[in-house]
């Protein structure tokens, strides 16, 4: 195990096992008042519970930043909200996130909302069906986030893991609390000899954390 992996692995462990208290909704470095009361806003108007918590997406953030990802891929982005915490990391790094969210209504919100939150310049909406918008998505890939319909979690992993850098995380949301729903994608992660795979939970809902190991 690489030394860069020990310090992801320490650092998705020490995430689940000190989670912010639910109430701590308050700024922290990176993220401007503006910015945190707008992913207040859209947390608020989820009524469908379709985003993840905020202390999912500061997760994300802090996978995107100590991994040093580059061409990052969402699966589900709903309105938008893990889009910006994964921008945030992006802005760090210098990477760009391609997001795809299959209703058109809330592919618009989400448009609205990374607009609203300055990050037009890393993160692009696509609207649409992932089957079909994936494979248009240019080059390699070396950070996905996967929260989309849970019984599809498998046939997503089939057609993004060859396009999976060496070194690349493949992360996928709601695998303790639906996990049910996804029994065929778990199999498949802790089953892949290449992959080393972890689950954590920051918030509850897990979140499994798959390296590419080559």
């Amino acid at each position: 195990m690489t030394k860069h992996l020990a310090a992801l692995l320490v650092v998705a462990t020490l995430a689940s096992a000190f989670p912010r208290p639910p109430e701590a909704e308050t700024p922290s470095a990176g993220v401007t008042p503006a910015i945190q009361a707008l992913l207040q806003e859209i947390r608020h108007a989820d009524k469908g519970q379709l985003a993840v918590s905020e202390e999912d997406g500061r997760f994300l953030r802090l996978m995107i930043a100590t991994s040093g990802a580059k061409h990052a891929l969402e699966i589900g982005a709903a309105s938008g909200y893990s889009a910006i915490w994964i921008g945030l990391g992006l802005r760090e790094t210098g990477g760009r996130l391609t997001t795809i969210e299959y209703d058109a209504q809330r592919a618009r919100e989400a448009t609205a909302n990374i607009h609203r939150a300055g990050l037009d310049d890393v993160v692009t909406v696509v609207s649409g069906d992932a089957f079909k918008e994936i494979p248009k998505v240019q080059g390699a890939i070396d950070f996905v986030f996967l929260d989309a319909w849970k019984p599809d979690y498998k046939k997503f992993l089939d057609m993004v893991y060859p396009r999976l850098t060496r070194g690349g995380l493949f992360l996928a949301h709601n695998v303790v609390n639906k996990r049910d729903e996804m029994k065929d994608f778990l199999a498949a992660v802790w089953g892949n000899a290449d992959l080393f795979t972890t689950i954590v939970a920051p918030s509850g809902e897990g979140v499994s954390v798959s390296w590419k190991r080559r």
